[in-house]
């Protein structure tokens, strides 16, 4: 075992913060090019490059707030002139999301529905009571974290509200608690997860929770989406972490998760978890912490193919032991990730490649890793050393900085995810890639759909789909008719409409199609208790009911 690294990387704690940025992801500084190889490889595939600027973000079109004076002053008396923001730049920031919808939105200057205000309270209490006023006052409430959604969880009908406010929790950014003998971290939901995990890693722990929004997402965002993070074979899902939360309602607060586990009744976690700002606002979470790990290492494979590599996935699934990252990429992401920039595509070797990671101690590490290399080489699988491994652990969150460069030269780049079961996977991951590739060849505009598997469970495991075209005369319109056909083949064959992405506007029909009628009228019925006037998020995760 060459390559053992102390403790957590610094990688991770230090990734800047993702404020605002004009069609930017992340740090400013990192902005990448497309390099020759991609331009030519886009062009393998009939995708070709051209200029596309956006309008400049200081002559974005806003139309006027819509709060009156009046309530401009409420607002101001509740938390402070300070906090109550309806200056241009602030509303353009918590207009939309990360998906490519929103940054096509944002580029071709369709805000129509930004926030009239953006509100930054202090604490739980000041929440409590923005909700309450807001509730009487018929002012609609967007939840914001790091706004990182990408399906369209910002996108709330403001329609017969008198305004929309988007609550920015930024604020809210305490380690209040950290009890080390139960290990278990409460935190306020408007951290970073920068932030989080340097917080509790002062303290000798480890939250474990590294999604590809890792630099951008808040606690209470990703317990609000249930999401998932790279590391979740080893660490779990978010939502396996959470052991308690705090939620403001307009009618008061929501407390729950008083012990480990409970036969009391239904579990309110469960309830809240996923409910994406449409129940109450998250402000705490109490979350369960590991010690920091002292190992780690980071390896590729290579299968001949993608049946193979996902049946070797699913072994260490379902009998062990399992590494503390475990993902698979098709033939097509392999192609991508692994092909020597000096060659050309068609001299790539070909195959599937996984990726592998482990952390913990130095005799789990070594444990785990003997015994699932062997499952793997059962399996089929070649092993390539720890230069791919590490290659992919170093670069993982940098690919969504590619995205922007993509766009600006008239490329249609977007993602989606669902989860099925393995006896489902390889055709779930056919219909999919089909319906994407078709939906847009259609539409004179061919493209290709990668794809990968990078959550894996005892029944099941995610598949993660990424799409690339040329984009149309109305790329909106275009990704809107993909999106519905690769929905309309997860929701043929029984797959789930998101597995870490979360429901938002984009998968609602969906969602609520899956669930039936008695199901959703009974979730509607549970908003209307929490949230009598329906001001919460309106449209997000269920249709509006009529008040």
């Amino acid at each position: 075992m060459s390559h053992l690294t102390p403790r957590r990387p610094a990688d991770e704690t230090a990734l800047p913060r993702l404020d605002f940025h004009p069609y930017r992801w992340g740090d400013p500084a990192h902005a990448v090019t497309l390099s020759e190889r991609l331009i030519g490889a886009l062009g393998l595939v009939g995708i070709s490059v051209r200029e596309t600027p956006p309008t400049p973000v200081g002559e974005l079109r806003l139309p006027p707030s819509r709060l009156s004076d009046s309530f401009r002053s409420a607002l101001v008396e509740l938390i402070g002139a300070e906090h109550v923001s309806t200056a241009h730049d602030d509303r353009v920031a918590h207009a939309v999301g990360w998906s490519t919808p929103d940054l096509l939105r944002l580029r071709r200057d369709a805000l129509a529905d930004a926030p009239d205000v953006v509100l930054r309270p202090a604490d739980h209490e000041q929440v409590v009571a923005l909700l309450t006023w807001c509730s009487e006052q018929r002012v609609a409430v967007v939840p914001y974290g790091g706004g990182t959604s990408v399906v369209g969880g910002l996108a709330a009908q403001r329609d017969s509200f008198e305004a929309l406010a988007s609550l920015d929790l930024g604020r809210l950014d305490r380690l209040v608690d950290l009890d080390a003998t139960s290990r278990v971290a409460t935190l306020e939901a408007g951290l970073r997860a920068p932030r989080a995990e340097e917080l509790v890693a002062a303290h000798g722990f480890t939250i474990g929770h590294f999604p590809q929004s890792y630099a951008g997402a808040s606690i209470g965002g990703f317990a609000a989406a249930r999401s998932a993070g790279q590391s979740s074979a080893g660490y779990g899902r978010f939502d396996d972490m959470v052991v308690g939360l705090t939620v403001a309602t307009p009618r008061g607060t929501i407390e729950v998760g008083h012990a480990p586990r409970s036969a009391a009744g239904p579990d309110w976690r469960q309830i809240l978890l996923g409910s994406e700002g449409a129940f109450g606002v998250i402000t705490r979470v109490r979350l369960r912490v590991r010690p920091l790990p002292t190992i780690r290492v980071f390896e590729g494979w290579r299968f001949p193919d993608f049946a193979s590599g996902a049946e070797a996935l699913r072994r260490l699934a379902q009998d062990g032991p399992l590494p503390t990252v475990l993902r698979l990429s098709d033939e097509l992401e392999t192609l991508v990730n692994l092909a020597d920039p000096n060659e050309s595509l068609a001299e790539s070797p070909g195959g599937c490649l996984a990726i592998t990671g482990y952390e913990g101690d130095a005799d789990d590490v070594a444990r785990r890793r003997e015994a699932a290399t062997a499952v793997l080489r059962d399996a089929g699988g070649a092993l390539l050393g720890e230069e791919p491994g590490e290659a992919w652990r170093a670069g993982r969150f940098n690919a969504p900085y590619l995205r922007d460069p993509l766009l600006e030269h008239g490329v249609l780049i977007e993602t989606l995810e669902t989860a099925t079961f393995w006896s489902s996977l390889l055709e779930v991951r056919q219909a999919v890639s089909d319906a994407l590739t078709t939906a847009l060849a259609e539409q004179g505009t061919p493209g290709i759909a990668m794809c990968h598997i990078s959550h894996v469970y005892e029944t099941g495991a995610s598949l993660y789909f990424t799409v690339a075209a040329q984009q149309a005369e109305d790329p909106l319109s275009q990704w809107a008719t993909a999106k519905r056909a690769a929905n309309a083949a997860i929701g043929r064959l029984g797959a789930a409409p998101s597995h870490h992405h979360g429901v938002g506007v984009d998968h609602r029909e969906l969602y609520t199609e899956q669930l039936g009628p008695v199901a959703t009228e009974a979730l509607q019925s549970l908003k209307a208790s929490l949230d009598p006037v329906g001001i919460l998020n309106p449209g997000v995760l269920l249709p509006r009911r009529e008040q």
